[in-house]
Order: structure tokens, then sequence, then C-alpha cells
């Protein structure tokens, strides 16, 4: 049973645990210290801006650092005083935007009104009327004054854990982004060697764009996911978890209530979750087509423009166009008509609440809230609202990150094949088929009951119609699939008994449309395997005869190689691919119509090397052009996946049987061409 998409994604972010974890470290020390701020806002405005409104006691000790002097008197805050507090006391109370001070002991809460030197004071148990001054400014100060340091010291500690949660801030991103890179690193580089591991048959289904969709465009998603999502939601949720800490230090009773948010934001992840899951899906499998078309479109743009097919061409990417577009806009009003306005409602409703709360329904006398108070909770809820945002913000990346993961993960669980590379000894080239049937789609067979033997040194050819099996039977050979019934044998050992790159490992191939890599000359000789000198693979291509056209290049075999050899000629590709095979000196060469798109000149130089090369090693040759495989040592002739006629060339011809047939109608249209 396969593991979800989450849990694997989750197993390749363990084999980074460590620098997520450092990262996690980081994110969780830099939030704790940054919500230090309300709470060292609220200790500011309770205790040293707004805590003179408090009863004062008259004192002696006119040295203490608490000590304020009034009117020839020294007075310190009840809250400042050491021990049992003196009989005499004083208060200041604040009445609109003035402060008043008195010598009699009222409270400092209740309504507050001043006129013609009373200060009155009601709360819902009684009224106070007391005599009161008027403070002035610099005597305001002066109260003010035994506070201004631990003001200072307060703003100091704010700012300097503000700089240091900016530095774990850093490290966060830091840690998480390096974690991401590395994770996506990874994937892709499991990716691509699972692609080589994939048998033949699933590339021959799928246009190439959609399959290098999955590589880049998919991955680039999760990369999203690990560095922008991920973070997103665990930022979020450490920085939640903190706030919640704070508001139920502050008030248990409101905290509770706006713990609601969670189940909330839960049930809409899930909500959204199943919508826009089967918007991506659409969306992502639209990118790759497009991908794919426009794949096809440029490599085939020379056909498109000769047959006057860009308006077909171009209709058939609108349409793919047209289908990303419409989905796009169901994901954009998805999001438009619900993540504002969600976190948007939310706040409001919290705000209501919270002014319920405060404002009426449990005010009373002995439940009094602070300035300070508030204004920590308005800051906490606020900040609250960040992170529900961020997270609301971030589930259509999410979703778009989990859909591109399961399209990974799909080509992932394809099938693959182990890789076994270890070195066999050099075949010595004898080659056997025995009653071998293969069907490419498991109903119609294209070989059937194909038996014969190619022995060492010797150059056997196969020829036939298009659609006889000729190439099939060379896909068997080289193992790119399987046969349905029947045994190959090489050298008497059943090739499915090696593995694939082992049954390789000493064959050579040339094929028709020859694939040269961007790179150099040389480097498409070698490719890239250090056994392969450099003075092995210029050896290579003169004996092919390609010193003649290379030797004219600016560079020579230095000469740089775009993709798929585009700059040059047909026949300069089939010199290099040619090359190729024998620097890897195969003990089997095989030539799949290797000179069906060569030209005559160039056909002569394959030919004269060719008659070097094959001695000693077994040469299977499909051939197109009957007068390249004349001198064959045998001519195995197919007719709808058939041997029917087998022989060397001059037997074959005395039969005057299908060999005969196809010979005399190249013959006839050789002299017409001469002739013409």
């Amino acid at each position: 049973m396969k593991a979800s998409t989450e849990k694997r994604l989750f197993h390749y972010a363990m084999h980074y645990k460590k620098t997520i974890a450092f990262g996690l470290i980081c994110l969780t020390l830099a939030v704790a210290l940054e919500l230090t701020g309300p709470l060292i806002a609220k200790r500011l405005i309770d205790e040293h801006i707004l805590g003179i409104e408090d009863q004062w006691y008259a004192v002696e000790d006119t040295d203490s650092t608490h000590a304020v002097t009034y009117k020839g008197e020294a007075y310190i805050r009840a809250d400042r005083i050491e021990g049992t507090p003196p009989e005499e006391a004083a208060t200041i109370v604040q009445a609109g935007k003035s402060f008043y001070f008195t010598k009699e002991f009222v409270p400092t809460t209740g309504k507050k009104d001043f006129e013609d030197g009373i200060l009155t004071i009601s709360t819902p148990e009684q009224a106070v009327e007391v005599p009161a001054e008027k403070l002035a400014v610099g005597e305001l100060y002066s109260f003010f004054a035994p506070e201004t340091n631990a003001i200072i010291w307060l703003l100091v500690l704010y700012v300097i854990l503000l700089l240091i949660s900016a530095g774990f801030q850093y490290g966060q991103t830091f840690f998480l982004q390096i974690a991401s890179n590395k994770i996506i690193q990874k994937m892709r580089k499991d990716v691509f060697a699972h692609i080589q591991r994939v048998p033949i048959p699933y590339f021959i289904n799928r246009p190439a764009g959609k399959i290098v969709a999955r590589v880049t465009n998919d991955t680039e998603a999760i990369r999203e996911l690990y560095e922008k999502v991920l973070a997103t939601f665990v930022t979020s949720a450490i920085y939640m978890t903190g706030i919640y800490i704070a508001l139920f230090l502050l008030n248990a009773k409101l905290a509770s209530i706006c713990l609601i948010l969670v189940p909330i934001i839960w049930a809409w992840m899930q909500l959204y979750k199943r919508l826009a899951g089967k918007y991506n899906e659409v969306i992502r499998s639209t990118i790759s087509d497009i991908n794919g078309n426009i794949n096809e479109a440029i490599q085939g743009m020379p056909i498109i423009q000769a047959f006057r097919r860009q308006k077909q061409s171009t209709e058939e990417f609108e349409e793919m166009n047209e289908k990303h577009f419409t989905y796009q806009n169901k994901m954009l009003h998805l999001n438009s008509l619900t993540s504002f306005n969600l976190v948007n409602a939310l706040r409001n409703i919290a705000f209501v609440v919270f002014i319920w709360y405060f404002g009426g329904a449990s005010l009373g006398a002995s439940d009094i809230v602070s300035v300070g108070l508030l204004y920590a909770f308005v800051d906490y809820l606020n900040r609250l609202f960040q992170p529900v945002t961020d997270v609301v913000n971030q589930l259509a990346q999410l979703e778009q990150a989990r859909v591109s993961a399961g399209r990974v993960f799909e080509l992932m669980d394809h099938e693959g094949e182990d890789v076994n590379n270890k070195p066999i000894p050099s075949y010595r080239g004898d080659i056997t088929f025995r009653q071998v049937s293969f069907s490419y789609n498991g109903k119609e067979n294209v070989l059937q009951d194909i038996s014969f033997q190619a022995k060492h040194g010797e150059t056997v050819a196969f020829v036939g119609h298009t659609g006889s099996g000729k190439s099939s039977i060379m896909n068997l050979l080289f193992r790119f699939y399987d046969p349905q019934h029947g045994v190959i044998e090489i050298d008497g050992i059943d090739t499915l008994s090696l593995s694939r790159q082992q049954v390789r490992s000493h064959m050579g191939i040339v094929l028709q449309d020859p694939f040269l890599f961007a790179g150099t000359i040389v480097s498409n000789v070698t490719m890239g395997d250090p056994s392969i000198s450099r003075e092995t693979a210029i050896e290579a291509l003169q004996k092919v005869g390609a010193h003649h056209f290379i030797e004219q290049l600016p560079n020579q075999y230095d000469e740089p190689v775009k993709e798929k050899g585009s700059t040059l000629s047909a026949g300069e590709r089939q010199l290099i691919s040619f090359a190729r095979a024998l620097a890897f000196n195969p003990s089997i060469l095989i030539l799949d119509e290797a000179t069906a798109n060569i030209d005559t000149e160039t056909e002569s130089v394959i030919q004269t090397a060719l008659h070097v090369l094959k001695q000693g090693r077994t040469t299977l040759v499909i051939a197109h052009r009957l007068s390249t495989i004349q001198q064959a040592d045998c001519i195995f002739v197919l007719d709808h996946g058939r041997i029917v006629e087998n022989g060397n060339h001059d037997s074959l011809l005395e039969k005057e049987g299908i060999y005969y047939q196809m010979y005399q109608m190249q013959k006839r249209g050789l002299e017409a061409a001469a002739f013409s």
C-alpha cells in the first residue's frame, strides 16, 4: 500500500530534519521574543506611565529613588513602598485630560468630575467628594520623573529583543530555505534517476513535454511548498500558539472564546482542499499538455510552416490555453470570494466579542481592566489575525503543491527496473532467436515464431517492407522490450538472466535518425565515459571517415554541437553516431537502417570503414538499400512478422521471391534516377 502524498512529502523532509529543526528553533525563539512587545507595553503603560494615578504616601526619606517632592513634602507611590505603608496618604486621580492631587485616600476608578476645587468620584457603590488641586505640567512631570529610567530601560530592552528576534528570523529563513532547496534537489535527482529506470514503452506512450513538466514545473511547485507554504504554516502555528499563551496570561475567559478560530480554520482548510484540489488537478494536467504541445510544435516547426498548418496549430494551443485560463479563473474566484472575506469576518466578530466583554458584560466594581491590559489584548488580537491571513492566503499554493507532488509521485510509482552495471565478460558474439513472438500492445503480434542464428564475426542483414518487424528484432536484442514467447540467447546465455544494462554493455547501435547531445563532437563520441579517451574518440572518427568534414570546422574535434546536432548535415550526424558506436568497441554491432538518410558518397565512406571494423565482431544490419548488404553472410527476409526467406544475396536472387522483387524494384528506381 502506497503512502499518502502528505506522508511522502514528510518523508522527504525528514532527510534534512536537523536543518529543519535548527530553522524551527530559530523560528520559535524569534516569535517568542517578538511577542514580548505587548507585555512590555502593558507594563510600560500600567506601571510607569499611568501608574502615577494611585495612592501616594507621605514619607520623610527624601533620598529614595522613588520619592517625589510636592509642595515641600516627600511622597512615594503605594506600589513602591517597602514594608508597612505610613498612615498619611494622598491620591492622584485623572479626570478628563488633567491630573488632580488630593490629600485624601480615594478610589482611582469610576466616573470623575472636578469643579470649584472639589473632585467627585462616582462608583456603583458610592460617591466621594474631596478637595483637590490641579497639577501643573511641571508638577505632573515630577511625579513621572522616578519612572523615567525604568521607561528607558524597558524601551531599550524591547529594541534589543527585536534585534535578537531579527537575527533568529534570519536563521529561520536561512535554514528552512536551505532545507527546501536540498529536498527539491534530492527529489529531482530521484525523479531523473527513476526516469532512466523506467521501461522504454512509458516514453513512447507519453509526450516528452508532459514528462519534462513533472521534473521541472511540478517539482518547482513542491519547492514553493517547503520554502514558503510550510514555513508560513509552521510560523503561523508557532505564532498563534505564542499569542494564545499570552492571551491566556492576560485573560483566560476571553482567550478561550478566541480558541474557536482554530476549528473554523481547520474546517475551512478541509473544504478548500476538496474544491481547490479538483481545479488544481486540471490546471497542472493542462500545463503538462501545453508543454507537450509546445515541445512538439517547436520540433515540427519546419513541417508546420511547410504545410501551412500555423492556424490549426494555433487553434490546438488556444484550446488548451483557454482550458487553463478557465480553471485559473475558477481558482481566482474561489480565493477572492473566500480568503479575504473569511479573515475579515473573523476579525470583526472577534472585536465585537472583545468590545462586548470589556465594554459592558463583564465590567463591575470587582472587575476593573487597566489601559495597559486593553492595549496588550488589542495588540495580540491584531497580531493573531496576521498568521490567520497568511495561512488562508497560502491555501492555494498548498493545494497546487499537493497536486504537483501527487503527479511527481505518480511518475516515481511507475514500475522501474533495477540497475545492475556489474561487468560481464565480453561477448563472443553468437546470437540465437528461438521461436520468438512479440507484441507491443499484447494483442497483435509484430513478430511471429522468429528463429535464426548469427555466429561470431558474421554480418547478418534483415530486409522487408515497412512494418515487417525488422526494427522489432533489434529492440528485443537490445532489451528495449522483452518477448512474450520464445528465447533470445547471446553466447548461449538467456538475455533475460542478465540485467538490461549488462545485455547492452558489449553492444553498439547506430540508428536511422542519429541523436546528438549538446556538447562537442568528441563528447558525443565518448558520451562522458572515462574509459574512452579523447584519442580513442578521434581515432574512431577518423576510421569512419568523419575527419574529412571535421578538420574543416573552426574548432575541429572540439566544435560545439547544438541540440540534436541541428548545425550538422544528416550524413555528418550519422558519421559521428557511427564513430560513437565504434569507440565503445562492441562485440555486437547493430546498424538500424544506418545508411537510409546518407548520400551515396558518405555511404561509400561508411562501407569502407565497416569492411575493416566488422572483422572479429557480429554485425546485424537492418537494410533499406539492398545495395548495402550484398556482402552480408546471411540475409533474412521478413514479411508480416515472419521470416519467409533467408540466404546470401546471390541465392536469394536465384529464388526469385520477395527479395528478388525488392531488388528489381530498387534497381529500376536507380536506373530511372540515373537517366532522369
